[in-house]
């Protein structure tokens, strides 16, 4: 069984670190998007659908089907992976992260996409201010040590590319949902900030899956990886 984990924003593979441990001997790979603590290839523009593709190409290089996990917008990138090649997927799971046609972004998100205000906002999310910033937004501090480091220039402008091509990824991605298969799973934390539980019942209620939900916010899975990996065992071997 191959499981292929896939991180958010602002994160690296690091975010899977205790998960990963929790679920002991097995073949799983934490991707690092690129940008986000790993090179980006020749010519990559950040693109969300560039990155859909990008995380389908790891896919196709691993003994397959495999098992698909990705939080934040690792969970829409999945939820992408999977609509366009179920074949490839043996399962997907999405943690923190919804999709559907008329989806709108939380707020830091629309700072992101709007020109000038991202950039200053990128400008102050360094050094002491950008670790405030975090743990405001609920960043566990062993993670915020992890990642702080990876928040740099080249990541800051892949948050923003990525961002702003995703406006309206609603509509683009979310329009038409029907193919998704139904070898899924969502789970949502009950005091996400940024993904609230709501959202998440929408999108499970949309593709028929089902949603469990799981004390703690946005990074809970880091934090607290038992629960998450007590549902992936059960949803695996489902």
């Amino acid at each position: 069984m191959t499981v292929i984990f896939v991180h958010g924003v602002p994160d690296t593979a690091r975010l899977w670190d205790p998960l990963i441990a929790t679920l002991g001997q097995g073949d799983y790979r934490a991707l690092s998007l690129p940008g986000f603590g790993a090179a980006s290839p020749a010519g990559f523009d950040s693109h969300m659908d560039s990155y859909a593709a990008w995380v389908i190409t790891q896919i196709e290089s691993a003994p397959g089907p495999v098992h698909l996990v990705g939080h934040d917008w690792g969970g829409l990138l999945s939820l992408r992976v999977a609509h366009l090649c179920p074949d490839l997927i043996a399962s997907w799971a999405v943690l923190n992260a919804s999709l559907y046609p008329d989806l709108k972004w939380h707020r830091l998100a629309r700072l992101w996409q709007t020109r000038w205000k991202g950039e200053l906002a990128m400008m102050l999310m360094r050094g002491a201010r950008g670790r405030k910033l975090l743990r405001r937004a609920g960043m566990p501090e062993d993670l915020l040590q992890l990642e702080m480091p990876h928040i740099n220039t080249q990541m800051k402008g892949a948050i923003l590319r990525l961002y702003r091509s995703a406006v309206d990824i609603g509509p683009a991605w979310g329009g038409d949902l029907s193919g998704l298969s139904q070898r899924g799973m969502i789970i949502a934390a009950d005091s996400d900030p940024f993904v609230p539980l709501r959202v998440c019942k929408t999108l499970a209620q949309n593709v028929a899956v089902p949603v469990h939900v799981n004390p703690g916010g946005h990074w809970a899975v880091f934090d607290q990886p038992g629960p998450f990996a007590a549902r992936l065992r059960d949803h695996w071997a489902a």
